[in-house]
Formats: C-alpha cells, sequence, structure tokens
C-alpha cells in the first residue's frame, strides 16, 4: 500500500510533501519541547514579588529624601515634625531630618503602603509583602537612614 503525501503538487507532476507519519512525529517533538519549557517561563510570581519589593526599596529612598530635604528647608534643626507639601506631618529625628521608623515617621512620609505589611523594632522599620513570606524584606534604620535590599533575594522571595 502506498502511503499519502500532504503537500502541494501540480496536476501531472509527483507529488511531493510530508507524509502523515512525518506531520505527527513534529507535533510530539513540539509539544515536548513546550511541555518541558514552557512551566520555567510561566512561573513568574517571584520576579513580581521581587520587583515589588524593589519598587518599595526605591520609594522608601524618595521619601526619605524629600521628608530630609523639607526638614533641612525649614532651617530648625530641633524640630522633630516636618509638615509636608499635602499638610501630613512626619515625625523625624532631630538634627538628621531622617523619618522615625514607626507609623508616624516612614509610614507617613511613603502616604501609603497598600500591600505591605510593615513592622517596627528599635528605630528599625521592616517591611513584607502583605502575604508573601517573611524573609524576603526591606529594612530602614531611622538612626542612619539606611534602606537595606539585601533580603530581595531568589532564595528569599520564590
Amino acid at each position: 500500500m502506498k502511503q499519502q503525501k500532504f503537500g502541494f503538487s501540480k496536476v501531472g507532476a509527483s507529488q511531493s510533501g510530508f507524509t502523515l507519519v512525518e506531520l505527527v512525529v513534529v507535533i510530539v517533538i513540539l509539544g515536548i519541547l513546550a511541555a518541558t519549557a514552557l512551566p520555567r517561563f510561566i512561573n513568574l510570581t517571584g520576579d513580581a514579588r521581587r520587583s515589588s519589593m524593589n519598587g518599595l526599596a526605591g520609594g522608601l529612598r524618595s521619601s526619605i529624601g524629600v521628608v530630609q530635604a523639607r526638614y533641612f528647608a525649614t532651617g530648625d534643626s530641633a524640630a522633630t515634625s516636618v509638615t509636608m507639601a499635602d499638610t501630613s506631618s512626619v515625625t523625624v529625628i532631630a538634627v538628621k531630618g531622617f523619618p522615625t521608623a514607626d507609623a508616624a515617621g516612614i509610614e507617613k512620609a511613603l502616604t501609603s503602603i497598600d500591600g505591605f505589611t510593615a513592622a517596627y523594632a528599635a528605630g528599625v522599620a521592616s517591611f513584607t509583602q502583605t502575604g508573601g513570606p517573611a524573609a524576603c524584606k526591606v529594612t530602614y534604620t531611622a538612626s542612619t537612614g539606611a534602606v537595606d535590599a539585601s533580603a530581595i533575594t531568589t532564595t528569599n522571595c520564590p
């Protein structure tokens, strides 16, 4: 029995193309490749989590800079609060102008921490994603004004 060929051919010319078996083999190979490669590219949760946390770290740095600039612009180095342009009052450390590591300081400077949870202890504020892993965090130290994003790793933020 002669195998039927699939393809284009002119009337009266010899047929050329692929057999049904060849087409099925190619489709099976493509399916196997897709099944092994696709899961690697589909799981983007970790990338999104790390990007979100890096965005928060950038927002913290910007907020600290804006509050400190406003603090020095007022000219009162003994003040313990700064009134921002939106009339909110941010609690700061006198002389340095860094926001305090609490809800009245850095959290108010950020304006909103929707999607994140803050924990405050001993002059350090730690921010994690709400419902995310505790090890995936950004910390802010009020005494130095430093933002530490070193915990944003593939291990900590899967």
